[in-house]
């Protein structure tokens, strides 16, 4: 389904007319659309029907039909409610599977408005063309309610203008042709609540013969090398797809622009389309190049004018661009800080600040503004993605964008970020992994560079060179929405998983970034995101995410602070700052953004940390600071920002900026710095030599290969937290009842940041539920989501419950979000649980309360949210691997306790940090006197530096504690064990067994 971002109304409603409009005597009679007489139902794609969309939970529209007396049309009307703080609309698409309608004949489209007179303008898109109506270039224009009462609202097909966002890569052919119509949509005002009302939606007119030919070029920027030749495709083109009834005269000149006559060959002359050229007839244009004297210079432009005579104009005014060439900077074979020197010293004020602003892809439409303001960056946000959304598409995408790029003096390429924090999550196909949350869980660094490894992989195939990822925040609270962005509530643990740096980037100096299967990486969110506290968020109605972190210089050194000197000492390019606000006790300074926090980002990860990557700011992060948006700018790139991320503001931004720098409040030494940061990058991802996409390795994408790694990640990120009995693993001759919400739903197992935003729930991407898995492994298997049907006759039960997607603040709890399970779950659970011995597997982002029924469940697993592939998860459960994951945040008993962590003074959680019984292994036999002989065994490992055997001679200490403390959890067993926990983390292995032998001792 369609979910897009605001619509900019490209043209205003031309005629409001009263009640009845005449009809033309030659018209042909109107053709209805919709009645809303239920003949049309309310459905989503791929059935034909009326289907709602929005930002947000909160954002979609309500819809009925409603019987009016005074209903234009009939007897009934389509009425409804909205409060949209996004965006927000409804949809009539054509059945997919149906033939689409030709809509040529007509002069436009009308329909039966409701006046409210808000004042308010209410946007109308047209689907064109395409596979079907998800998948179909978008038209648009708008009318305002500017009146009361029942109008009849007439918009002539020729006021729809082709929308630059949201499109099929390229678009189709941007010619409305309206022979293959798939439906349209409405888009609501925001802002405030309001209502509407609608009826009679239908074609008018006949088709105007002289207003539907247009002529289009190929491209906007034709590259050629000097001396070469450019070659420019003009097509005639028609509304409707029908030949022209009159001639269409095309006269061209080269005029204007950088370069001088003595570059290239002047060129002038006209052609014609007659009268009864076919649509898509095409016309070649050439213009020469010419070599001149200079051995160096910057790209120049040469604009090739095109007049038009019967048939609209192309939008834009096509660039033949002569390469830059000779230039120091573009030689590979020079270091990279010579090549920035150089670069950065021919570069402009504007060139420069355009190099720091960074615009959301849907914002720059066709990409103009690329070329116009400099721009250094695009990125994707979560569900920014082009149409279709398929590995050739984003491809073709960013080559467009790059393409702009080409048309600029020193032709800079961009660098094109996107949030792949679980695989290349944007992906429809791609290998989607389990959240961090579950990576910590597995305890295997060596495979969390292979996840690492692969999102790259498959990021970097689709021609994209940046992933906002790895997140390094250290969770403290789990009622915080991002809770599952975090690898666990141990520092040391967030450490030990950053080889996924590796993973992404490859060696440590960088080397490797312009390989085709590496990407820049982003540690985030700098610094203490994970540690807000409980109601200090002031941003809309999260309650956590974006609150206040309140510590002491200690704390935020011990805790949050920690994982980012490993990223910097592992080569991190980039670096985001948090939301958030720190609050240095004893600092004096109360609350201050991160993004505000000179001392911080300046002081610290580039001053004391030696961080020479890049700092990228969040989504609109700088707007968060208190003041206007001349002082967010100024004190945002002062405290050492040097890339703004403003999608939608980009050109405020960069407006802004170099006012503030001819202002002498933000100084050029701190542009240089910023830009050279960005340029040094750019030059390590060989941007420069290679700024297109590099498909070679698409193929690998969602491969088996791939997502054999993704199988392993879920299968050790199962954590068994109870096993009563022995009830796992399952045997495949066992007869296995399966319920619960989240047995077979690939979205609820992925999560948030999946294919959108929120993510969904529903079959939203390829992959393997865990009911898929468990029936290649079972020979008897009942289904029931809802534990409906009957239970007699079954040997075990495995109810999979747990949490719906969401993302970030949305997610908060408090914020329409607890740590309950939903009514359908618990009864699913206590049905299966008292007829059977049960599994309960737990699929969610942090713990979820289970305590109550805790007694009744023999078996419990954490499975966090293992994402695509169900197999990894199966693989547990059937014995195929073991169970070895260990939790990676402590298991309340109760919200009263959140938050919890270990090392807190008091600490009785259900199950402690690091709990994880084990499968297919026997747990070694022996008491006090076993694990004092561990102790000194690997103290002695210890002061060898024999991690390996260290490590080992702990765990075998762990399953000793767990086997006897498991149906005995106390305060006084859980405290030590999780201090054990963080001990062998941080290298300390006698230690460790002498507090695993304390918690025994308890047990």
């Amino acid at each position: 389904m369609r979910r897009t971002a605001l619509l900019v109304s490209a043209a205003l409603l031309t005629s409001l007319l009263p009640l009845a409009v005449a009809r033309a005597a030659d018209d042909p009679p109107p053709v209805p659309v919709d009645r809303f007489e239920r003949e049309v139902p309310f459905a989503n794609p791929p059935e034909g029907g009326l289907f709602t969309w929005g930002s947000d939970t909160g954002d979609p529209p309500t819809l009925r039909l409603s019987s009016r007396d005074d209903a234009p049309e009939g007897d009934q009307v389509l009425s409804g409610t909205y409060d949209i703080s996004g965006y927000g609309g409804f949809t009539h698409d054509f059945a997919f599977a149906e033939p689409a309608h030709d809509w040529s004949a007509h002069r436009g489209i009308r329909l039966w408005w409701e006046g409210q007179d808000n004042g308010k303008k209410v946007a109308l898109e047209l689907k064109d063309g395409g596979a079907n109506g998800e998948a179909s270039e978008l038209w648009t224009t708008s009318f305002t309610d500017d009146f009361t009462g029942w109008k009849q609202i007439e918009i002539p097909f020729t006021d729809f203008a082709y929308r630059t966002d949201y499109q099929p890569v390229g678009g189709i052919d941007h010619v409305l042709g309206l022979t293959q119509m798939w439906g349209y949509a409405v888009t609501l005002p925001v802002g405030a609540p309001g209502q509407f009302a609608l009826d009679g939606v239908e074609l008018y007119g006949r088709a105007d013969q002289s207003l539907r030919a247009s002529v289009l070029t190929d491209s906007a920027v034709y590259p050629v090398k000097e001396g070469g030749t450019a070659t420019v495709k003009v097509t005639l083109a028609t509304t409707g797809s029908a030949p022209i009834d009159e001639p269409v005269t095309v006269a061209y000149q080269t005029a204007g622009g950088s370069a001088s006559t003595s570059d290239y060959t002047p060129l002038k002359g006209e052609f014609t389309f007659p009268a009864g050229t076919a649509s898509g007839t095409t016309r070649t244009v050439r213009v020469h190049t010419l070599k001149d004297k200079a051995a160096a210079e910057a790209a120049e432009t040469v604009p090739l004018k095109l007049t038009v005579t019967g048939a609209k104009a192309p939008a834009e005014t096509p660039q033949v661009v002569i390469d830059a060439h000779g230039l120091p900077y573009l030689n590979s074979k020079l270091p990279v800080r010579k090549r920035v020197a150089d670069l950065l010293s021919r570069m402009s004020l504007a060139e420069r600040t355009g190099q720091m602003t960074q615009a959301e892809r849907g914002a720059v439409g066709t990409g103009a503004d690329i070329t116009a303001d400099d721009l250094g960056s695009l990125l994707s946000g979560g569900g920014s993605t082009p149409t279709p959304n398929t590995p050739a598409a984003w491809a073709k995408m960013i080559d467009s964008f790059q393409l702009r790029a080409r048309a600029t003096r020193f032709q800079i390429p961009l660098v094109y970020g996107v949030d792949a924090v679980h695989g290349h999550n944007n992906l429809v196909g791609a290998t989607v992994m389990p959240h961090n949350i579950g990576i910590g869980a597995t305890r295997d660094p060596a495979l969390a560079q292979r996840t690492g490894a692969v999102t790259a992989a498959e990021v970097r195939a689709t021609g994209i060179p940046w992933d906002f990822a790895p997140c390094l925040c250290v969770t403290r609270d789990e009622r915080w929405g991002r809770s599952y962005e975090s690898f666990g509530e141990d520092p040391a643990l967030v450490e030990s998983m950053e080889t996924v740096v590796q993973g992404l980037q490859g060696a440590r100096d960088g080397r490797d970034l312009k390989d085709d299967d590496k990407v820049l990486a982003t540690a985030k969110h700098f610094v203490g995101d994970g540690g807000t506290a409980y109601g200090s968020s002031t941003t809309g109605t999260y309650t956590i995410d974006q609150g206040v972190t309140t510590v002491t210089r200690q704390q935020l050194e011990a805790i949050h602070l920690a994982p980012y000197r490993t990223a910097v000492d592992r080569g991190v390019g980039t670096v985001m700052p948090s939301y958030s606000s720190l609050d240095i006790v004893g600092d004096g300074r109360g609350p201050v953004k991160m993004h505000a926090r000179a001392d911080m980002i300046n002081g610290v990860l580039k001053g004391k940390l030696g961080f020479d990557g890049f700092v990228i700011s969040d989504w609109n992060g700088i707007d968060q600071i208190p003041g206007d948006y001349a002082s967010d700018v100024r004190t945002s790139v002062n405290a050492g920002v040097d890339m703004v991320m403003a999608p939608y503001a980009y050109k405020d931004f960069h407006t802004a900026l170099v006012a503030e720098v001819r202002a002498g409040r933000v100084s050029e030494k701190r542009i240089d710095d910023a830009v050279s940061r960005i340029l040094t990058q750019k030059f390590k991802l060989g941007l420069f030599e290679k700024p297109y996409a590099d498909t070679s390795g698409a193929s690998k994408i969602g491969s088996a290969g791939h997502r054999a790694v993704a199988r392993q990640a879920a299968a050790e990120s199962q954590v068994l937290l109870k096993n009563s009995g022995g009830v796992l693993p399952l045997k495949k001759s066992q007869k296995v009842y399966v319920a619960g919400s989240n047995a077979d739903d690939i979205g609820n197992q992925s999560g948030g940041w999946t294919v959108t935003w929120q993510g969904s729930s529903g079959d939203i991407t390829p992959g393997t539920t865990i009911l898929e898995a468990m029936r290649r492994n079972s020979a008897q298997l009942t289904y029931s989501k809802d534990a409906s049907a009957p239970t007699a006759g079954h040997d075990v039960g495995v109810v999979v419950v747990g949490e719906t997607p969401y993302a970030e603040g949305v997610g908060d709890v408090g914020n329409g979000n607890d740590l309950e399970l939903s009514a359908a779950d618990r009864a699913a659970v206590d049905k299966v649980c008292a007829a059977m011995k049960c599994a309960v597997l737990i699929v969610s982002g942090r713990p979820q309360l289970i305590g109550d029924r805790l007694g009744g469940i023999d078996a419990l697993v954490a499975s966090w949210l293992p994402g695509t592939e169900g197999d990894g998860v199966a693989d547990v459960l059937y014995g195929r691997r073991a169970f070895t994951g260990r939790l990676p945040v402590t298991w309340p008993r109760s919200e009263a306790q959140l938050p919890i962590n270990v090392g807190d003074p008091a600490y009785d959680p259900q199950f402690p940090y690091g709990w994880g019984l084990t499968t297919l292994t026997k747990v070694p036999e022996g008491g006090v006197a076993t694990l004092t002989a561990l102790g000194a065994a690997a103290g002695a490992a210890e002061r060898a530096g024999a991690d390996d055997r260290g490590r080992a001679l702990v765990e075998k200490a762990r399953l000793i504690v767990q086997q006897k403390a498991g149906p005995r959890m106390t305060a006084a067993v859980a405290a030590p064990f999780a201090d054990a926990e963080h001990l062998l983390l941080t290298g300390r292995y006698g230690e460790a067994v002498r507090k695993l032998t304390q918690a025994y001792r308890a047990a």
